[in-house]
């Protein structure tokens, strides 16, 4: 068995029925020219050849009694891989439109937590010829960059479907679930391990909140315009209670354009997808008559995950972004949000080993079910005001083209998770020189043809954002609207030099001021003549 950390475990207790707690994607796969195979034949086979390399895919959840607390993963050597692997047929004329709104139907159903949580959809009827292929597995299995690695494992480089070696036949007893007094005593080893393993991080804890202290210390001595230390965030249309209808919107844009761009303008990619999503937000409000005067906060998961770790489970955290659409002035605000980012991502980074530890708590399930649940029944999302106001997720990809059962991926766009309080995500991944788009909201809160008004407005301010002056314009251009400030040795030439007897006497400051007040009293004759002559030419 597997424990779950508190982060895995708290996306199946704060599960809800109108808020599934799964993450997914869609793809748009190009057949082979000529193909007359069946491809959802095809990508069965492929599944079921490789299913034993990744752990998602053949691990179950084993509840505790009484969820004292949290399941654990035990091996499911049972699968019915035609329940997981499915087949849909779009009706005519089979649109990008149309393969959205079935996403949106397939996001909104629970998982079913008695099988493995994951499910896979390939779906064909496209106008043009294309496959889509969507899947979805549960977060307390996985997060983005959990997803990557596996795409790494499931998928191939090339054309050419790669041989896996086989599984080793498994050797069980045949016990369908563990026992309860097995379980019980794995819960409480398991929590003794991680308060031993807590006891042990408190030095480091220690040095990281002072770390982080410093440096949000350090942020505000530099003055910086936008505090790092954010409060509540200001209160939008998107911040209310949601139903499990959702709606979903898709975007590519090319990435090496984004990143030359952000270099251009003082920026990252981070940056410029913040502005589109802050612009967006602002003339979509704006033309509701919702625009708050308190600036938008954006909730931004960031990877805690080492290079190399490939664990399907959850290794993240969450910063707190400005979007500054309380900054009228475009490039203003663009500032102004790079700055936000930067200050938060430096924050974390100190305190990545405190982030990153496991705290179990005791009848946690039944704690936070119960919160879950009476949060989503009550008006509190509608009335308490919002830490965010929106979900905005960016999440590095796969930079290859990726192939499965020998098509080839056009496009990978990520399907995510609403919550309560929070109607609306926004998520983008790379993907072969592509950044893909995904906006997934309660459709209440967000209807299918607004989630395309909202990726227009998108496109909109990354046009306002090419039109800004260069990072190199701008220097030269400030420099020469400043002051001219004259060199050191100009200031030294321009500096009168006092005669030498003047510089050797050095007289009282009482004699200085007594000359001063004779001076002043009785001007010398010969000042205007001299005056004149530096005049005359």
């Amino acid at each position: 068995m597997d424990h779950l950390s508190i982060t895995d475990a708290s996306f199946l207790h704060l599960e809800t029925p109108e808020t599934p707690m799964h993450v997914g994607s869609l793809m748009l796969f190009e057949l082979p020219k000529g193909y007359r195979g069946d491809y959802y034949e095809d990508v069965k086979k492929v599944i079921g050849e490789r299913m034993h390399l990744v752990t998602l895919f053949h691990r179950k959840l084993a509840q505790m009694p009484f969820e004292l607390a949290d399941p654990v993963w035990i091996e499911d050597d049972d699968i019915d891989l035609d329940y997981h692997v499915r087949h849909v047929t779009l009706r005519k004329p089979g649109t990008m439109e149309q393969l959205e709104q079935l996403v949106a139907r397939l996001h909104s159903t629970l998982l079913d937590r008695s099988r493995p949580l994951w499910e896979v959809v390939v779906i064909d009827g496209l106008a043009n010829g294309q496959i889509g292929y969507y899947t979805k597995a549960h977060h307390s299995g996985i997060d983005g960059k959990a997803g990557i690695e596996l795409s790494k494992v499931l998928y191939d480089t090339t054309p050419e479907i790669r041989s896996v070696p086989p599984p080793h036949r498994s050797r069980r007893s045949g016990q369908y679930q563990l026992g309860v007094a097995e379980l019980l005593q794995a819960a409480l080893s398991n929590s003794v391990q991680q308060y031993a393993k807590l006891g042990r991080l408190l030095p480091s804890a220690a040095k990281a909140l002072d770390a982080a202290g410093r440096v949000l210390a350090a942020q505000g001595a530099a003055g910086a315009q936008r505090s790092a230390n954010l409060g509540l965030s200001a209160k939008t249309i998107f911040n209310v209670a949601i139903t499990n209808q959702r709606s979903y919107s898709t975007m590519s844009l090319p990435l090496d354009d984004l990143k030359a761009l952000g270099r251009r303008v003082g920026g990252t990619v981070n940056t410029i997808v913040m502005a589109m999503c802050s612009g967006a937000l602002r003339r979509f409000l704006s033309a509701r008559g919702e625009l708050p005067d308190k600036s938008i906060l954006a909730a931004v998961p960031v990877s805690l995950r080492s290079a190399g770790d490939n664990q399907m489970n959850n290794q993240v955290s969450v910063i707190r972004v400005d979007l500054a659409t309380d900054i009228a002035d475009p490039r203003e605000r663009f500032k102004a949000i790079h700055a936000s980012s930067e200050s938060a991502k430096a924050v974390v980074s100190e305190l990545k080993p405190v982030l990153g530890a496991d705290m179990p708590m005791l009848g946690s399930p039944w704690l936070m079910t119960g919160l879950a649940s009476l949060y989503a029944r009550s008006s509190l999302p509608s009335r308490v005001p919002p830490l965010a106001s929106v979900l905005i997720s960016n999440v590095p990809g796969l930079p290859m083209t990726m192939y499965l059962a020998g098509a080839k991926m056009l496009h990978f766009y990520p399907v995510s998770i609403p919550y309560h309080g929070n109607a609306m995500n926004i998520t983008v991944q790379s993907y072969a020189g592509l950044l893909e788009f995904g906006i997934t909201a309660c459709r209440r809160a967000l209807s299918q043809d607004e989630s395309h008004e909202l990726l227009g407005h998108m496109r909109a301010t990354l046009e306002e954002i090419r039109g800004f002056d260069s990072v190199a314009e701008a220097a030269p251009a400030a420099a020469a609207a400043a002051p001219a400030q004259p060199t050191p040795a100009a200031r030294k030439r321009a500096t009168p030099r006092a005669p030498a007897a003047a510089r050797r006497a050095k007289p009282s400051p009482a004699k200085a001021s007594r000359a001063s007040a004779k001076t002043t009293a009785r001007p010398t004759r010969r000042a205007a003549p001299t005056a004149r002559a530096r005049a005359t030419p």
